[in-house]
């Protein structure tokens, strides 16, 4: 089995900073895309940024500029760097990832549980 834990959520001031870590473990073959989703209350879930295994990048225009996404190939995570947050932000924070598992012949996405960011003064 795969699994996707995810770390670093919590209570930031607007103009804070916070960092988002996603674990994956378990019997992986391999892992392509990796991303970040948010979905705050009451709206649809929303991609904030992804990042290819060759190292692209591509962020919502919401946060380009602030929010940085970057991956540990050795060590199967990725973060979440998030800089000068605003109220808006504050949702609850998915990593997604691309993985084929040991005994699987395709690749699937993966989700985890989520993590809150709340950001208010």
């Amino acid at each position: 089995q795969v699994q996707l834990v995810e770390s670093g959520g919590g209570l930031a001031q607007p103009g804070g900073s916070l960092r988002l870590s996603c674990a994956a473990s378990g019997l992986i073959h391999s892992i392509n895309n990796m991303g970040w989703y948010r979905q705050a209350p009451g709206k649809e879930r929303e991609l904030v940024a992804s990042i290819t295994s060759g190292g692209s990048t591509n962020y919502a225009d919401s946060v380009k500029g602030r929010f940085t996404i970057s991956r540990d190939n050795a060590k199967n995570l990725v973060y979440l760097q998030m800089n000068s947050l605003k109220p808006e932000d504050t949702a609850v924070y998915y990593c997604n990832v691309d993985i084929r598992s040991v005994y699987a012949a395709s690749i699937r996405d993966y989700w985890g549980k989520g993590t809150l960011v709340t950001v208010s003064s």
